[in-house]
């Protein structure tokens, strides 16, 4: 690729994730709903069981990390279906730059006004639980390294549901088993702080799921897009 055309594509990206994060600032549910989900569904649980901190301890990393899988699938809808509704992602595959680099940059933009928020609120949801503070410090990490990954793969459930009315539940049924690697490592690199127990290893392999996902999905959703479409 040439210089010219790198610059076009990086343009193109950036003009793709800026006007998302436009669209998702004006309607503001977007970014809300998704948030406000994760803090409710967490907030739940102490009120539900004896809020023991031992119990809490044990079973806070794992409730938080589900709850964030299940707001980011919230949310996943809004990746292509506004675009698919109105012609745009169509009019998106036909332009000169290869649809997977314009997929990653939505699903960049999703990441930005979904997985961000429920990052920067996490900290606060693991006092809820009475995490120690070194488990707080890593569940921060764990999400910055593993939110991507489910924006990445949730693009890809997307990508082949987007041409389906009411695909809601089939994408949970496609997206959810994906997700599992992420929640294993995720939690345990939490609890392994918890006990005091190594936590790289667990954060390497988040990261490295995330970077698989970064290499593999755009692709792969690019080609569901163009199926969907077609």
């Amino acid at each position: 690729m040439t210089e010219r055309g790198s610059r076009g594509l990086s343009s193109a990206m950036i003009a793709i994730v800026r006007r998302d994060l436009l669209i998702s600032l004006r309607t503001r549910g977007d970014i809300l709903l998704p948030v406000l989900f994760f803090i409710v569904v967490v907030s739940l649980f102490p009120m539900s069981v004896t809020p023991v901190p031992e119990l809490l301890q044990e079973t806070g990393p794992g409730i938080i990390w589900v709850a964030a899988l299940l707001a980011t699938l919230l949310a996943l809808d809004g990746i292509f279906r506004p675009d698919y509704d109105d012609g745009a992602l169509e009019q998106l595959s036909l332009t000169p730059h290869p649809l997977s680099m314009m997929v990653l940059a939505k699903a960049i933009a999703h990441w930005l006004t979904t997985g961000l928020p429920l990052l920067l609120v996490s900290p606060l949801l693991g006092v809820l639980m009475q995490l120690p503070y070194s488990a707080i410090q890593i569940l921060f990490w764990s999400l910055l390294l593993g939110t991507p990954a489910l924006s990445l793969i949730g693009s890809v459930g997307v990508g082949l549901t987007v041409g389906i009315r009411k695909s809601g539940t089939l994408l949970s049924l496609l997206i959810l088993p994906l997700y599992v690697p992420v929640l294993i490592f995720g939690t345990g690199a939490v609890h392994a702080s918890i006990i005091g127990l190594p936590v790289t290893p667990h954060l390497m392999l988040l990261g490295a799921f995330s970077v698989f996902s970064l290499a593999v999905c755009p692709l792969a959703s690019a080609i569901a897009i163009k199926i969907s479409v077609s």
